[in-house]
């Protein structure tokens, strides 16, 4: 079963939303722009026309004679469930605006200015919460992802807010603004159920220590009950399964369902790394759904028609269709990342242009200074095994020298590696040209794949099965077969092919995954990317300030006569 980011692209529509000319639905510049651009120009003149239409009578956008209208309770019911995206109800004053509009629903009819202020918080608090859910709560680029936002001109939250009310269809426009990329429905859904986990008790209370440091198939263990109960609890082994004597059976089983899920070797042994994930809470896993679905807000995945994209810490390339919300996975392999110590991957979006086959390996400065000089240093032989030479004007020297390496150390000349067996890029380099010098490529030593966790290389991308990643990028140049790519991998003469359109490239990062089928993946924060996402959601929450006062609901009288000094906003 292919699935991109563990969604089973069988069930790509199961979250799609049919959207109506009236209201624009989330959009990007793609090949499908002209579609949307229609539905904007629809959602725009209708809010013009209720603009217009307001501002001639002065009329609140969500009451009518005085009192809240139906639209202004769908919008209270709408922040308040806010959480439900993995946002914030206190971030747009849910509470303080549902007790205030409750009072002025059923109190005495509120003063016009009263109106007005409510009228102008609620408004504030929708257009913000529209945003946030749109387009994210922070800049991608202020967490170390190079994404730009989403340009504001597609996506304008006080006219999308107007259109929505005045057609009186706000909750489907609210569905319409979060992303529409499927994963991001799936982990809605699996938010809910994580929270419901997370409900109950027992989850802080950690498993007992194991026996001499590890837990092997048929050893006792007196946490052996509690561990069966968090397996059951989770989904990773039957509700009905009874407990056995001893570990065994369906309980190792479960141990392995669950070593699956979170980045583990499925061996049904647990040792520490295996006990840590068991006892990491429900509650610790909200938040890791809630970050990775802050991230699908801004990661541009939906870019199409076609797109790779490659998740950093699940080790994983997909290549993909994506057109009228509709995800075909065509391909998906394993692939070694940057190392997360000192090299790690950069996360930015950029278009493949050209591949490289039978490439040479021009060594970065840093390389070369740091690990090839000094072991050319210590072992000479090295040089004429790995197929060096010096490159300097454009001229290749293959006599090994001091001189030569100084003239390295010093600018003047280059390290490369000709194409061969032992070329450090393999056979083929696909190239999607950035600053930071980044691309994937092949490996002469494939033994790493079958590693679990693959972050070792200096930061570009090696790709398990790079003929069959041939294939899906020149499959537009019917000339490119597949015995033709392995000629030209094989030929040892360098050549360079360019694509006829460009291919977009995204190097995502998402830590949470969630399949159709509703099980759902946890990964390590390889990176600490979350962290560092969680301290900068939880700095914003922090700063903003209520646009309504965070006290209990005003009395009826300081309704109908507000103090002259309270501010609206």
């Amino acid at each position: 079963m292919q699935t991109f980011f563990g969604y089973d692209r069988r069930a790509s529509h199961a979250n799609s939303i049919p959207m109506t000319p009236a209201i624009t639905p989330r959009t990007r510049l793609s090949s499908t722009s002209v579609r949307h651009a229609r539905h904007w120009i629809g959602g725009t003149l209708a809010a013009w026309l209720f603009a217009c239409a307001a501002s001639a009578g002065a009329q609140p956008l969500w009451f009518a004679g005085g009192r809240p209208t139906p639209d202004a309770q769908q919008a209270v019911a709408a922040l308040a469930n806010a959480g439900a995206d993995g946002l914030v109800p206190q971030d747009y004053d849910a509470e303080d605006l549902k007790r205030a509009l409750a009072q002025a629903a059923t109190g005495p009819e509120p003063a016009p200015d009263v109106v007005d202020k409510l009228d102008a918080s609620l408004s504030d608090a929708m257009r913000r919460y529209l945003s946030d859910l749109h387009s994210g709560r922070v800049d991608p680029r202020k967490v170390h992802a190079n994404f730009t936002a989403p340009s504001s001109t597609l996506f304008e939250p006080d006219s999308y807010l107007r259109a929505a009310v005045a057609s009186h269809r706000l909750p489907d426009a609210i569905r319409e603004a979060a992303p529409s990329f499927p994963l991001y429905g799936t982990l809605r859904d699996a938010l809910a159920r994580y929270r419901a986990l997370a409900a109950q008790p027992g989850w802080e209370r950690p498993l007992p220590a194991l026996p001499g440091g590890k837990l092997t198939n048929g050893q006792s263990y007196s946490g052996l009950a509690e561990l069966v109960r968090h397996l059951q609890a989770l989904g990773d082994m039957p509700a009905d399964a009874p407990t056995p004597q001893r570990y065994s059976g369906t309980v190792v089983d479960g141990v392995k369902a669950f070593q699956s899920r979170h980045g583990l070797e499925p061996d049904g042994v647990i040792g520490a790394g295996t006990l840590a994930q068991l006892n990491t809470t429900p509650a610790a896993r909200v938040r890791q759904i809630e970050l990775t679905m802050e991230r699908l807000r801004w990661t541009p995945l939906a870019e199409g028609p076609r797109v790779i994209v490659v998740n950093i810490p699940e080790f994983m390339l997909r290549a993909y269709e994506y057109n009228a919300g509709k995800l075909d996975i065509k391909l998906e392999m394993k692939v070694i990342v940057g190392k997360a110590l000192d090299t790690r991957t950069p996360l930015f979006k950029e278009d493949m242009r050209y591949i490289e086959f039978s490439p040479y390996w021009n060594v970065p400065p840093s390389i070369a200074r740091s690990e090839t000089i000094p072991r050319l240093r210590r072992d000479p032989g090295y040089f004429t095994r790995q197929g060096f030479e010096f490159v300097a004007n454009g001229k290749a020297v293959t006599t090994l020298s001091e001189a030569n390496l100084d003239a390295v150390l010093n600018g003047q000349m280059r390290i490369r590696q000709r194409p061969g067996p032992m070329n450090a890029l393999g056979d083929i380099k696909f190239v999607f040209p950035n600053n930071q010098n980044i691309y994937l490529h092949h490996t002469p030593t494939p033994q790493l794949f079958k590693r679990d966790r693959r972050d070792f290389s200096h930061g570009c991308i090696r790709v398990e099965e790079p003929v069959a990643l041939a294939q899906f990028v020149l499959q537009d140049m019917p000339g490119w077969t597949e015995e033709r790519i392995r000629q030209a991998m094989t030929k040892g003469q360098s050549n360079t092919v360019a694509l006829k359109q460009p291919l977009p490239v995204v190097l995502a990062y998402g830590t949470a995954i969630a399949r159709a089928n509703g099980r759902v993946y946890f990964l390590p924060d390889i990176y600490g990317q979350d962290k560092l996402l969680d301290q900068a959601l939880r700095q914003k929450t922090a700063r903003r300030p209520a646009s309504l006062p965070a006290s209990a609901p005003p009395a009826p009288d300081a309704l109908a006569h507000p103090a002259p000094t309270q501010n609206p906003t």
